[in-house]
């Protein structure tokens, strides 16, 4: 019964861990393909400067609602400083009615304002004398109620820019956003994409290659490729994580992700391959990205894991690694907006040898969940390996 029990696990296992390949054609449709692919890099181009000239419009507004927020802030000083200003002359203004009052209404005990009209010369002066008075008096109030009336209008304004900014700064914050979305479908687009002229090389490459190899026209390449270069890739007797600890930042397939993104507080974490196989690439993407490929050969076909965004890489191409292999370092190289390991597994290859355009490569993607224990959800962070 224990025997047979296992034998069932194995059986579990081996279906769990073996990838599907779609991708297993003979020379002549490999043929076929690399001659129909162009019209997929010349979509993901468009699609890509489509996006870079929308974030360009995004950032113009931007930038119109950053002066706008600028200039509100400007005039709210003005008007702050104004308010303050109106309200010293109103308080001086009142002192100086306040000491005209006293000063018309007692002096040393007597009624100066008495005195002071009743010592006119004559009705002429008096009656000037009043006149100077009331004509104080009222300049002040006047004053005052202007004053006021200006502090009214000023904190009106202010009110009014106020929600003007809170408008603005909404605004923005809605744009940003639209230009982080746009910016993650563009980089799902870029991660790890070679140029036009890099694909239609590779693909040309691709060709030469089995054709080379003596690949009969309607033979399965990968067949021939192991017919005639012998089972020289280790067997893979199981997936791991590739950091001894992280979290996931994006999934696959989000946006059109074609991997996976893991990150870590230590930015420069040792990276290791996810499984037993052979170095089958190592270059600098189109963006600057330091990126490695390794082959895998899972129950005799070949399974690729991509490790790009290095900061550094202690591989070559053709060294034979296992799972405790260092093969580099997480970085934030090329196409990238923070230190984090972006990770594919395909069962194809756009280089040569790999047997598939780009435009292939992309459709042969793998959610690495399906083969690696990931915990569930984003920055959920794991121990071990």
């Amino acid at each position: 019964m224990k025997k047979i029990s296992s034998v069932i696990l194995l059986i579990l296992l081996a279906v769990f861990i073996i990838p599907v390949n779609t991708n297993a054609k003979t020379l002549k449709q490999l043929e076929d393909e690399v001659n129909k692919f162009t019209a997929d890099l010349e979509s993901k181009n468009n699609q890509i400067a489509a996006n870079d000239a929308e974030v360009a419009e995004i950032k113009k507004k931007i930038a119109d609602y950053e002066n706008q927020i600028s200039s509100i802030k400007s005039e709210t000083e003005v008007l702050e400083q104004e308010i303050d200003e109106s309200n010293k002359e109103i308080a001086e203004k009142s002192e100086q009615s306040k000491s005209l009052f006293q000063y018309l209404q007692v002096s040393e005990g007597e009624n100066a304002y008495i005195e002071y009209i009743f010592g006119a010369t004559d009705v002429t002066d008096m009656v000037y004398r009043i006149a100077i008075v009331e004509q104080l008096t009222e300049y002040n109030e006047q004053v005052m109620d202007d004053l006021t009336k200006l502090i009214e209008d000023n904190n009106k304004r202010k009110e009014e820019l106020a929600t003007k900014n809170s408008e603005l700064e909404k605004l923005t914050d809605e744009l940003e956003a639209e230009q982080s979305k746009i910016n993650a479908e563009t980089a799902a687009i870029k991660d790890a994409m070679p140029s036009v002229e890099k694909q239609k090389e590779e693909a040309e490459k691709q060709l030469a290659y089995y054709k080379k190899l003596g690949c009969g026209e309607n033979e399965d390449i990968t067949a021939c490729e192991m017919r005639v270069n012998g089972n020289s890739v280790p067997s893979a007797s199981g997936f791991y994580r590739p950091m001894v600890s992280g979290y996931v930042t994006q999934n696959w397939m989000n946006a059109g992700h074609l991997g996976i993104d893991l990150s870590n507080t230590n930015k420069t974490i040792e990276i290791y391959p996810v499984a037993s196989g052979v170095v089958f690439a190592k270059y600098y993407d189109t963006y600057g990205a330091l990126v490695l490929k390794i082959r895998h050969n899972v129950n005799g076909r070949y399974i690729y894991s991509t490790y790009a965004h290095l900061s550094a890489w202690y591989v070559n191409v053709g060294d034979v690694v296992t799972p405790d292999t260092v093969i580099g370092r997480m970085g934030n190289t090329g196409y990238s907006f923070g230190a984090h390991l972006h990770l594919e597994l395909t069962t194809c290859d756009w280089h040569a040898g790999g047997g598939c355009t780009w435009a292939t490569y992309q459709k042969s993607t793998i959610n690495p969940r399906q083969y690696i224990g990931f915990p569930s959800g984003l920055r959920v962070w794991w121990n071990g390996r």
